[in-house]
């Protein structure tokens, strides 16, 4: 089994688009997170879901998690108010690194060891061209433990 196999379609945003409905495209479809695509539509980094709730909560929460018992639910039910405004490129940590890219005819134990390495929940499958990295699609780890494991034999 080849990447370009297991390349599946998946949810991208820009590094410019709105943070705001980055958030509401995760939660909607329960991702782990977010292919992020620079200006020019190549792979720039992976927004995870971890870094947009981190986004949500209060630096001082953050620092002492015993404070959020008193934040009340009011006020809690408000805090992506504080993506309003913001981009996709605000939330991405100063130490984003480059997602991890995938050649097309890289095979699925490959591909394990590039999302292993990288510690990454997604692997973009890329092909470059003389116009740049040209995305074919997306490799989730659950998508590709399923893979794995359709192969294994059972235990007994």
């Amino acid at each position: 089994m080849r990447a370009r196999d297991l390349a599946m379609a998946y949810e991208s945003v820009r590094v410019d688009d709105d943070a705001l409905e980055a958030a509401r495209l995760m939660a909607e479809h329960q991702l782990p997170g977010l292919l992020v695509l620079d200006r020019e539509g190549e792979p720039k980094a992976i927004l995870p879901a971890s870094q947009v709730i981190k986004a949500l909560v209060p630096a001082y929460v953050i620092e002492d998690p015993a404070l959020a018992a008193v934040i009340d639910e009011k006020h809690a039910d408000r805090l992506c108010e504080g993506l309003r405004g913001r981009r996709v490129g605000d939330l991405l940590s100063d130490k984003a690194a480059r997602p991890p890219i995938a050649d097309p005819d890289d095979t699925a134990l490959e591909v394990a060891a590039l999302m292993a390495q990288a510690r990454s929940p997604l692997v973009a499958v890329a092909r470059r061209d003389k116009a740049g990295l040209r995305l074919l699609g997306v490799i989730t780890a659950s998508q590709l433990l399923h893979r794995l494991l359709g192969h294994a034999e059972p235990y007994e």
